[in-house]
């Protein structure tokens, strides 16, 4: 017989009606800044809280959402929280051989289980998954958003040293078939000025890989994070915090507040890259963008003002979800315009619209593009993927790890930020350079560094063509000229 665990705290911690609990989970996802965008980063590992959902669902979903670009290829999940009920040594391993939830049962994978037992602190010990919700409410949200082809580890961890722990993940490290889910909520019952100050410092400490920060009054989940770190660490890997709050900003009181907060981990190089059907995707709406940046431009010369996007079921769902983009116009192969945004958070098309209007005519270092000059102007299009933070001991390691040609680059010290497109490359191709540059374009002295700098790295998908090309297709992307001009995006930045 198929021994089969059920669900503990299904209509305490989260709906146990099916339909509620898929609605409750469409409705968080959707909500998540992180949950449309128009390239994705492939994480390794995340970390995210494990209250109800009323509570921290909302910064969950800000992790969960970055897992929509690892559907299909993920069979294998690793999920660890700490022991809530029970105290014990080592990590605990489960003899079920499914777990039954409102949305259906995922089978365990019995054969790494078995091979974990290897280990002599792994041991079965099914009392420490009986109560447990550190693990069982993330499972819904990786069954909405992976589907029903996985197969779930699930670890209880107790006291265990970290490098024991980050032996475990070792064991079960795999490839992209594999993803790990760390469950910790932050710290407990202070009140929220206090607990904002202790949780900004663990945030700072978990970004920094510093697994020896973490404590259990910072995180009851410090265990398996520390695991996580210290394989991080050890393997090059990036973080990126996704969201960091508390329950006195979701849905309790604020003078005893719970911390939650939600990361992405990414192995080298897969934090940025875009695949084949990623630079299709974008190849396919590459036209319209082109003739939508036109279009923008010419009423922009007939009106003076911006124009809006008007909604049209029809548009290419990648031009309706959210994404960030940059326009870049050339004239006489010199710059003339460059305005875009590093952040996704409007469709896509509404994006390039504001960007292409903005690049002709309130690109600060350019006066408003004269008639006659759009014939000759040349248009670029770069669609980004999310900007993800490098990892970095000091200014030469940040050189020796960014790629050129390939990365673009955003800094961040002391309030002064500054952005290089990927195309930066082609005119300062010395990485030192590259850095020196951006560090003045940011305001900062050629040789400014400090422990506060940071960087994040992003990639682009570049479509190209002249203004004047003849557009006999048609264009689902209808645009309106607009009564009052509009304000350019507090989140634009000039190449």
């Amino acid at each position: 017989m198929t021994a089969i665990r059920s669900p503990a705290v299904a209509g305490t911690f989260y709906p146990a009606d099916p339909a509620v609990l898929r609605n409750q989970i469409a409705g968080l996802l959707a909500a998540s800044d992180h949950a449309r965008s128009a390239t994705a980063a492939r994480p390794k590992a995340i970390i995210g809280p494990h209250a109800g959902y009323m509570y921290s669902g909302s910064v969950a979903a800000s992790a969960y959402s970055r897992l929509a670009a690892v559907r299909g290829e993920v069979s294998r999940v690793v999920l660890i929280g700490p022991s809530h009920h029970v105290g014990f040594r080592g990590i605990a391993v489960d003899t079920a051989e499914a777990w039954m939830l409102p949305n259906g049962t995922v089978a365990l994978d019995t054969d790494a289980i078995a091979r974990l037992r290897a280990f002599p602190i792994v041991r079965p010990l099914d009392a420490a998954f009986a109560r447990e919700h550190a693990l069982e409410v993330h499972v819904p949200f990786l069954q909405h958003v992976l589907g029903s082809d996985f197969r779930l580890v699930p670890l209880v961890a107790g006291d265990v040293p970290a490098g024991a722990v980050a032996a475990v993940f070792d064991a079960l490290w795999g490839g992209v078939e594999t993803l790990f889910v760390i469950s910790t909520d932050l710290s407990h019952y202070l009140d929220y000025p206090a607990a904002q100050a202790i949780d900004l410092s663990t945030a700072e400490a978990i970004e920094h890989l510093d697994h020896d920060k973490l404590t259990p009054t910072r995180a009851c989940g410090c265990v398996p994070t520390r695991g996580i770190l210290l394989s991080a660490k050890q393997r090059g890997m990036a973080v990126e915090r996704l969201d960091l709050r508390n329950s006195g900003d979701t849905a309790g009181p604020r003078d005893r507040v719970v911390g939650y907060g939600a990361w992405a981990l990414y192995e080298p190089g897969s934090e940025t890259q875009t695949t084949d059907a990623e630079r299709a995707a974008v190849d396919a709406v590459g036209p319209m963008l082109l003739q939508t940046v036109r279009r923008a431009i010419e009423i922009g010369f007939n009106t003076g003002q911006p124009p809006e996007v008007v909604s049209n079921a029809a548009l290419p769902p990648l031009l309706a979800a959210h994404g960030a983009a940059f326009v870049t116009l050339r004239l006489n192969g010199q710059l003339r315009g460059c305005v875009g945004s590093p952040v996704a958070w409007r469709p896509l098309v509404e994006d390039v619209v504001d960007h292409a209007f903005n690049a002709a005519f309130r690109d600060p270092r350019f006066p408003p593009l004269a008639p006659g000059e759009e014939a000759a102007l040349d248009l670029s299009v770069s669609v980004l993927t999310p900007a993800s933070p490098i990892t970095f001991s000091g200014e030469a390691d940040l050189l020796a790890k960014l790629r050129p040609r390939v990365d673009g680059l955003v800094i961040d010290d002391a309030g002064h930020r500054a952005l290089f497109l990927p195309s930066v490359w082609v005119e300062i191709p010395d990485p030192h350079m590259f850095l020196t540059h951006l560090k003045l374009k940011a305001g900062m002295r050629a040789d400014h560094f400090s422990s506060g700098f940071t960087a994040r790295r992003f990639r682009a998908i570049d479509i190209k063509g002249p203004m004047a090309e003849h557009d006999p297709a048609p264009n689902p992307v209808e645009l309106a000229a607009t009564a009052d001009p509009l304000e350019a995006s507090p989140l634009g930045r000039r190449n």
